[in-house]
């Protein structure tokens, strides 16, 4: 791969690349939208990757090709970067890599480059390939520019970079494609930012299956109208429970404050929320402030319009999952002669609760769910923000080839579409290693 892309870059620069820069993509085994709540994660890196040929040049012009040709060509000044919200493509994820690192460094005068990119992760598919091409981009950029920086800074400054594109992301997907190992699956921890060994048990196969329904977080708000739900529930809870509710941005930090657990954190919510969606006028008076105020302050740009917001649910959700993560860990740790059937129930109670009370799944994920749990998974949830990409299932690895061959049958080759694309929608992996870079001997 390495050699065509040597020689592709050749053919369209003229010259050859200098050094290679790689990120992977993830698959998260558990903790499904907490990352953003201040919770832990469960992710781990797949062998899938961005990967980025490149070459140092004397103009301070970036200019960007990619593999596939259905992603154009795309040149730049690097003194002017413009970042696109309103449609992201390819080249806007880029560009938010390049813009982290040169504003953290405040590099006057940064170096331009010629990059070829290539992509083995599905994109749109929950396996996160827009955050691996912003961290392969701050990594490319980090080091034509000569800068050095530790892994977790890197990781911080990716995370606050892909928010140029909009996105309200919570760090895991940074986290975890520059702090992968190869063998093992991280916990990560935010705030500060740490990522500890999860041992997976022997026995068992991680399967990733693409719905083929693609979803662009950057392109859709329900990912972010969920962030803003989950920061009004953290204002309700804390305002209840007479703490300083203007500071309190994020669940987690409510449950600090209070110095409780998960699961009185669970009945927090029960007393203090009701099921039925909230108006704004109701947050209002709640809070005690004005519309004018709820908007100015707590509610985003792009979230003025929403009308009604489903505080309980998030909020279940988030204690929920978060309890679930710890459990999963816990298992993986302690290795009991059970522990597939118990990581397996974790994973199934995941999907139903990001199916009810998140409600980020999709008729295809449900029922690719169902399918690979009828097929002999142990367990089996969505992966990644939901509404449409992947499912990750725990099967056992001697069960392995009948398992793929069966639900190849039942999902994809049932529809023209999908059938087209199988052999890059249906996958066992295992734990891969984090971002690299490497020079040209």
């Amino acid at each position: 791969r390495l050699q065509k892309l040597k020689e592709m870059f050749i053919s369209k620069f003229g010259s050859a690349p200098k050094f290679y820069a790689r990120a992977p993509g993830r698959v998260n085994l558990i903790g499904e939208h907490i990352d953003y709540c201040g919770y832990a994660v469960l992710p781990m890196a797949i062998e899938q990757d961005i990967l980025i040929a490149v070459e140092p040049v004397q103009t301070q012009v970036v200019q960007l090709a990619n593999t596939n040709s259905s992603y154009l060509d795309f040149t730049t000044s690097v003194n002017n970067i413009q970042i696109n919200k309103t449609k992201p493509q390819w080249h806007n994820y880029f560009l938010c890599g390049l813009k982290g690192i040169q504003e953290h460094f405040g590099l006057n005068n940064p170096t331009g480059m010629n990059c070829l990119l290539d992509g083995t992760i599905p994109p749109s598919s929950g396996l996160s390939s827009s955050s691996a091409l912003v961290c392969c981009a701050g990594l490319v950029t980090l080091r034509a520019n000569g800068k050095t920086l530790s892994k977790v800074e890197l990781a911080e400054i990716c995370t606050k970079s892909e928010r140029y594109i909009g996105t309200e992301g919570g760090g895991m997907d940074q986290s975890i494609s520059f702090l992968a190992e190869e063998g093992t699956a991280k916990l990560i921890e935010f705030s500060p930012l740490r990522a500890t060994d999860v041992r997976l048990p022997s026995g068992a196969t991680f399967v990733i299956a693409n719905s083929c329904v693609e979803m662009n977080k950057a392109a859709t708000s329900h990912y972010n109208i969920r962030v803003m739900e989950c920061r009004l529930a953290t204002k309700l809870l804390s305002k209840s429970k007479g703490l300083e509710w203007k500071k309190m941005l994020r669940l987690h930090d409510v449950q600090t404050k209070l110095g409780v657990s998960l699961e009185e954190m669970l009945t927090i919510v029960e007393e203090v929320l009701h099921p039925e969606p909230y108006s704004a006028e109701e947050i209002c008076k709640c809070l005690g402030i004005s519309l004018e105020e709820l908007r100015s302050h707590i509610l985003s740009q792009n979230m003025q319009d929403v009308s009604t917001f489903k505080l309980y649910q998030r909020a279940k959700h988030v204690y929920s999952e978060a309890a679930r993560v710890l459990e999963f860990k816990k298992i993986c740790s302690e290795a009991p002669a059970n522990a597939l059937q118990l990581l397996g129930e974790l994973m199934k109670q995941s999907h139903i609760s990001c199916r009810e009370m998140y409600e980020c799944s999709c008729p295809e994920l449900d029922r690719l769910v169902d399918i690979c749990l009828q097929f002999g998974a142990i367990g089996s949830r969505l992966t990644g923000a939901g509404w449409g990409g992947c499912t990750v299932s725990m099967v056992p690895t001697d069960k392995l080839n009948t398992f793929l061959k069966n639900v190849k049958k039942a999902y994809y080759q049932t529809d023209g579409q999908r059938l087209a694309v199988e052999n890059n929608s249906l996958f066992a992996t295992k734990p891969g290693k984090g971002a690299l870079v490497f020079v040209e001997a």
